[in-house]
């Protein structure tokens, strides 16, 4: 039997019925990016599909409730030896997150799975 591949990202319950609320807010066509620790510091961003463009730059790291989930490739290269997990924790999310003004924010947890 072949070793079924570890997800490079999972989500919370708590993440999860947030995007819920969000997708309830601002519709289902979304994707996180996590952010490489400008303006926002290595926040996990949720934006409209359309108000965010990935490139070849991105990896795609999987999926979190149906929400496809990228990196820089940059970043994937320092990270890409860990699992990371989505949570939603009270507070302020990203200024140009979708998070924001919900009273949660989404937070990257990570482990390193050699």
């Amino acid at each position: 039997m072949a070793d079924t591949p570890r997800p490079m990202v999972t989500a919370t319950p708590a993440a999860l019925d947030l995007i819920e609320e969000i997708k309830v807010r601002h519709g289902a066509d979304l994707l996180f990016h996590q952010s490489g620790g400008c303006c926002d510091g290595s926040a996990p961003m949720c934006f409209a599909a359309s108000d965010y463009i990935t490139g070849p730059q991105d990896v795609l790291m999987g999926e979190i409730g149906g929400v496809p989930f990228y990196m820089n490739r940059d970043q994937y290269e320092r990270w890409k030896h860990t699992t990371l997990t989505i949570d939603a924790i009270h507070g302020v999310g990203g200024m140009f997150s979708l998070d924001n003004g919900t009273g949660r924010r989404f937070l990257t947890r990570s482990e390193v799975c050699l």
